[in-house]
């Protein structure tokens, strides 16, 4: 049997028994939605749709506290996003750490880079203030900075899963979903085949399909045409009672090799993700493989404060890695279905936007899947137009958390001279203060949603880069050095232009 876990309350002696909705999910597994996934985007979706009347199904193959070390650091912009799902109780209880903005350290020398106050949103507003992030004024000194949260992923989950036990109008089943249920003749999505630990098929139905099964989706390749892209693997380890920069901030360290990042988890907790590019010389096995990297080449490049914690955390933790994915957007298809989150939208986790982009498509998802919008969700046409408007719709943050991710990562991770020239003009563009750090970092944290501001300061970064090799080069090497900056400029435009255009398509 699955394990079935209902909102429905017990009924009291007075109370005649369940509602007929209610028995409906529960003995013949027939709800308004089955929703495939029960993480980020599909917990917070089906508690969603639950509060408006909703009957859902949500299914999820394994309900004990998921591992990852990803997923937990969430960007102001998923705050405002949680806030506004009435989800922000999941936020606590669970030794969250506030995260005020970012340092950024380049060989040695760091930027703080903090959250700016001339764009904090108060979570009511579906378009964050967004004044000064080209130029002006900064704001005064006593408004109010936005927040993240950093947490332990798991913890996040478990909290979510617990709020959507709690709805009335949804219950959380623990199975494995092995494939989807078509109409022969329509090719229409009715419902999803599953397996329960016992080996036991078993079979729900809904108007409408939800896929959310993660950045390992079984069901991708069915559904949509291009694959995931990876070209790198986060190793992650988890260090304990370290001594970080600047506490209450994400740490980005840059040098001769890939990014590493660090941030807190816990009070005592501190998460460090190496990026380790595919066939990194020094990651080969005849160099001692990933830990060998990690001793050799990333602990001398740490700052001296955390490099103990880190050493012992290499000596003595459990190492672990996952796939480093880049999938644009798409639109799907399929009638009754539609294909969410990480299955069908990935980006570098460099910025810490995933679950910021999760959260607000459900906010999103809300306003055009809302039974005032959408009556009846077996309306295929109906959905499938809503669906394309969420496509569109979702671009200006999505968008914008997506390029800035991948564009960033081609910078940090820099491997030739056009790209070191680019790393070094995004740190000294960042050492301006100002609007150079809160344009950029408004991006970041998911409260600024205008590509063209992306645009902008993406190719001030350029400019400054090309000025700083004009203003270091002798008066006589003026011509090759005019050559040099030209190709730091197309280098820029071959970073940023692809994922712009991949955006674009539907």
């Amino acid at each position: 049997m699955p394990l079935i876990l209902d909102g429905s309350r017990p009924p009291s002696p007075s109370a005649i028994g369940p509602s007929p909705i209610t028995l409906r999910r529960q003995e013949h597994h027939e709800a308004d939605v089955v929703i495939v996934g029960a993480g980020i985007l599909g917990s917070s979706l089906a508690i969603t749709l639950a509060r408006q009347n909703r009957s859902v199904i949500l299914l999820e193959k394994s309900l004990k506290e998921p591992d990852r070390i990803v997923g937990e650091l969430l960007q102001p912009g998923g705050v405002q996003a949680l806030q506004r799902l009435g989800l922000r109780e999941c936020l606590e209880d669970i030794d969250a750490v506030r995260v005020l903005g970012y340092e950024v350290i380049y060989y040695g020398t760091g930027v703080e880079i903090p959250y700016p106050a001339n764009v904090a949103g108060d979570g009511k507003d579906d378009h964050p203030k967004t004044g000064g992030a080209l130029g002006g004024k900064r704001a005064s000194s006593g408004s109010r900075r936005p927040e993240g949260r950093s947490f332990h992923h798991g913890r996040f989950i478990q909290q979510l899963r617990a709020a959507a036990m709690r709805e009335e109008n949804l219950s959380v089943i623990e199975t494995t979903v092995t494939d989807t249920i078509k109409n022969g003749w329509t090719g229409q999505v009715v419902g999803v085949e599953a397996q329960t630990k016992d080996g036991r098929k078993d079979v729900y139905f809904g108007q409408l399909t939800v896929l959310a099964d993660g950045y390992a989706s079984r069901f991708r390749k069915e559904f949509i045409a291009h694959a995931p892209v990876s070209k790198s693997r986060f190793y992650g380890l988890e260090l304990i009672d370290a001594d970080l920069p600047r506490s209450m901030h994400g740490h980005v360290v840059l040098g001769d090799g890939a990014p590493v990042l660090l941030y807190q988890i816990g009070t005592r907790e501190t998460r460090a993700l190496v990026d380790v590019p595919e066939g990194t010389p020094s990651a080969s096995v005849a160099n001692g493989g990933i830990k060998g990297h990690l001793r050799n080449v990333v602990l001398p490049s740490l700052p001296k404060c955390v490099r103990s914690s880190f050493e012992i955390a290499l000596d003595g933790g459990k190492l672990r890695s996952m796939p480093n994915s880049w999938l644009p957007p798409s639109t799907q298809q399929v009638p009754g279905m539609v294909l969410l989150g990480d299955a069908m939208n990935m980006r570098h986790p460099l910025t810490g936007g995933g679950m910021t982009v999760a959260f607000n498509d459900v906010l999103m998802l809300r306003d055009l899947l809302s039974p005032k919008e959408v009556p009846d969700l077996g309306d295929v046409k109906r959905v499938r137009k809503q669906m394309q408007r969420f496509h569109w719709g979702r671009k200006g943050l999505s968008s914008v958390i997506n390029i800035l991710a991948q564009a960033l990562y081609s910078l940090f991770a820099a491997n030739d001279p056009q790209l070191n020239a680019l790393q070094r003009g995004c740190f000294r563009y960042f050492q301006q203060g100002g609007q150079c750090i809160d344009g950029p970092v408004g991006l970041l944290a998911g409260i600024i949603r205008q590509p063209l501001v992306l645009f902008y300061h993406f190719f001030a970064v350029a400019l400054l880069a090309m000025w700083l090799v004009i203003r270091e080069s002798p008066i006589h090497r003026l011509p090759l050095t005019l050559i040099s900056t030209a190709g730091i400029f197309w280098k820029a435009c071959v970073v940023i232009f692809p994922f712009i255009f991949s955006e674009m398509r539907s």
